[in-house]
């Protein structure tokens, strides 16, 4: 893959800039950070060379200086909000995010608590924080909120808000989810600090959309097709256009609240440290760009791997939500078809040579692309893995990895006694078999050298893929898209 992104980079440039900021509040500043810290594997995916823990290893070069506190919305954990890629409550995903934060060096002051209007589950939570010695305050629902800043910033609104004890000059403020009430948390401290003598700064780490690049840049639509789902739309900062005469991107609910945001500073403080939106950003990302034309091509395809996956949640959940439609939009914006998708291309090209039957397409980081069709032994995507296994280890296509022998038991064992009534082995039993095959075939032992150089490859199904293969590709690291069918004709509506 085409590196497109300078890491080493962004981690000095990004962390050199949060302590400009951090020096310019008098060594106080409450910073929201936006995203995910651990697993930005969105922005990998459009910036190549972006490594996921980025964020996170940039906050290490922070650690003396940092704590972070934690946010979460009492109504989310009365309503019990799941996060979709851990699967967990966001209550538990608190506890967490304090256990990866800490095994990492990284200081946890405490959880806040916002919207708190006594609800039951909250409540529950608070005590076991407290049972488990971790620190937490209330921060309460305010009427009028965001528009009647006169009562936000009065001692009736944010001043009924508990003070949240901090100890270090930067105070990263996260959370499990959006909604939760960073900048909320992060402009009642301000208040409190200002009460208490302390001029305190607040600032904005969001990795997207990045400001100083084209407003319909592939990178920044990519951030738009990634959020479709949540209406959210990049747009020209028009208050840094007035204030400086230069074309910044920000997204429509940063500049829709800048007002807001503005009042309550001068209210707080006495006067703004900031003219737009994007001035109350920290982000570097866009000076770190190596390469336009590799994060150009890498984000056409995030674009198009996600009206994919629109299309088969289309199809299996028999719905369609809005977010289809602007993905569509996305497309035409960025110029780019299904058509500009290889490995969707070669896949159906191969299903059609194969008599409709099923068929896989992965392409190596070469550009090589190799597929694998349904047989009696093997589902499609377990020949491909097999197949792009053996093309990166330049063993013969002819040759046998897993002998017939070997897999026969396997399919025994799922039809009769495992109640299955798929015979073929799916990307899972066709890996163990193969590693079952290496302890005694040096070409079975060298193609399963080869897994680690399938990470950040493409690959694409001509159906949808079981749940089963579905995790094994991600867990290999390859982004896998599909068609939006299933492999029986009479399957509407459930993968299995």
């Amino acid at each position: 893959m085409k590196k497109g992104f300078d890491n080493e980079k962004y981690l000095k440039m990004q962390s050199e800039h949060i302590r400009e900021r951090i020096a310019q509040f008098g060594n106080k500043l409450y910073l929201e950070f936006g995203g995910k810290l651990f697993d930005d594997y969105h922005a990998s995916r459009v910036l190549p060379g972006f490594e996921p823990d980025s964020k996170l290893q940039m906050l290490l070069q922070l650690k003396d200086q940092a704590e972070i506190v934690i946010v979460i919305s009492a109504e989310d954990i009365e309503e019990n909000k799941v996060r979709g890629d851990y699967g967990i409550t966001y209550d538990m995903d608190v506890l967490r995010l304090i256990d990866e934060f800490q095994s990492v060096g990284l200081f946890v002051g405490s959880v806040c608590l916002t919207k708190f209007a006594g609800q039951p589950a909250a409540e529950l939570f608070q005590k076991r924080l407290g049972e488990l010695g971790i620190k937490s305050y209330r921060h309460y629902k305010i009427p009028g909120y965001p528009s009647d800043v006169d009562y936000i910033v009065s001692d009736e609104g944010y001043g009924k808000n508990e003070y949240i004890e901090t100890e270090r000059p930067l105070v990263v403020i996260t959370a499990p989810g959006p909604g939760s009430g960073k900048m909320a948390t992060c402009l009642s401290q301000l208040y409190h600090e200002h009460k208490r003598g302390v001029e305190a700064g607040y600032a904005k780490f969001e990795t997207f959309p990045i400001w100083n690049i084209p407003l319909r840049h592939p990178v920044n639509l990519a951030y738009e097709a990634a959020t479709a789902d949540l209406n959210d739309v990049n747009m020209i900062d028009p208050f840094h256009l007035e204030a400086y005469g230069e074309t910044t991107v920000n997204y429509n609910r940063d500049i829709e609240i800048f007002p807001v945001v503005n009042a309550m500073f001068e209210l707080i403080a006495g006067k703004s440290p900031y003219k737009s939106p994007t001035d109350m950003g920290v982000n570097m990302a866009g000076n770190c760009i190596i390469d336009d034309e590799a994060c150009c091509a890498a984000s056409k395809q995030e674009i198009i791997r996600r009206y994919y996956k629109a299309l088969c949640e289309k199809r299996s959940k028999g719905t369609i939500k809005d977010d289809l439609s602007k993905l569509e939009i996305l497309m035409k914006q960025a110029g780019i078809t299904i058509a500009d998708r290889k490995v969707a291309v070669e896949a159906l090209k191969k299903e059609e040579a194969t008599d409709n039957k099923p068929a896989t397409a992965i392409e190596l980081q070469d550009g090589t692309i190799v597929t694998g069709r349904t047989s009696d032994l093997l589902g499609a995507s377990a020949a491909a893995l097999i197949n792009a296994l053996k093309s990166l280890a330049g063993i013969d296509d002819d040759v046998n990895l897993i002998a017939p022998e070997a897999i026969e038991p396997i399919q025994t064992l799922k039809t009769n006694y495992l109640g299955s009534k798929n015979p073929r082995l799916h990307t899972d039993e066709v890996l163990i078999a193969l590693s079952s095959m290496a302890s005694h075939s040096e070409n079975a032992m060298l193609a399963m050298k080869q897994l680690p150089k399938l990470k950040g490859c493409d690959a694409h199904s001509t159906v949808i893929l079981s749940s089963v293969d579905e995790k094994i590709f991600k867990k290999l690291g390859i982004q896998i898209t599909c068609e939006p069918k299933y492999e029986e004709n009479g399957r509407k509506y459930h993968k299995h």
